[in-house]
């Protein structure tokens, strides 16, 4: 008899099914259970329970708003990590500078004066930083008007290069001394060119 013959099944003897249905329920529970840890660790990640990819548990966090669920908040905490914090999901805090900033502008025949209002989408902290460090903080945003062309600050686009200009400088000064900015945006509150 040969080979072939002996593992062949006889005639009439059941052939065995293969066991597709389990093999697809196993798939199934193990990408719900993958997809549901994942989902919860971000949950827990996005409200500082836990500290993913090394980063330093003293950092402001993000403060989610009140009717934010966690599944907005786990989805759009990884876009803000990208740069791009979503404004439905995370609550802003604003904080008004408390004193009006004046400068000469380029050139030395025009001045400034502005009053300033920042905001944060991160925890309290970013405000107690940038009270903490108020005084090297006025004396960017003094540095950075110096700067800037009085023709140009005459049009909306300078105005609005200028506000950019002004974030950047805020949080350099707070990633220098503290690790992180935390700065949104800054607002003005008063604009007299002269």
């Amino acid at each position: 008899m040969s080979s072939k013959a002996k593992n062949a099944p006889e005639a009439g003897a059941a052939t065995p099914k293969p066991k597709k249905r389990l093999g697809r329920l196993l798939i199934l529970l193990v990408g719900t259970i993958v997809l549901g840890g994942g989902g919860v660790g971000a949950a827990l990640y996005a409200s500082g329970w836990l500290d993913a990819g090394g980063e330093d548990a003293n950092h402001p966090h993000l403060v989610p708003r009140e009717d934010a669920t966690s599944e907005q908040v786990a989805a759009a905490t990884a876009r803000a990590h990208g740069g791009h914090v979503d404004p439905r999901v995370f609550k802003a805090t604003y904080h008004n500078m408390e004193q009006n900033f004046t400068s000469n502008l380029r050139g030395g025949d025009n001045f400034v004066q502005i009053g300033i209002g920042v905001s944060t989408y991160y925890d309290e902290r970013v405000i107690e930083h940038l009270t903490e460090h108020q005084m090297a903080i006025r004396s960017a945003i003094l540095m950075t008007l110096a700067q800037q062309d009085p023709l140009v600050l005459a049009t909306p686009e300078g105005k609005e290069a200028l506000r950019q200009a002004l974030k950047n400088a805020v949080n350099g000064v707070l990633t220098s001394k503290e690790g992180f900015g935390g700065i949104d945006e800054v607002f003005f509150t008063s604009f007299v060119t002269q």
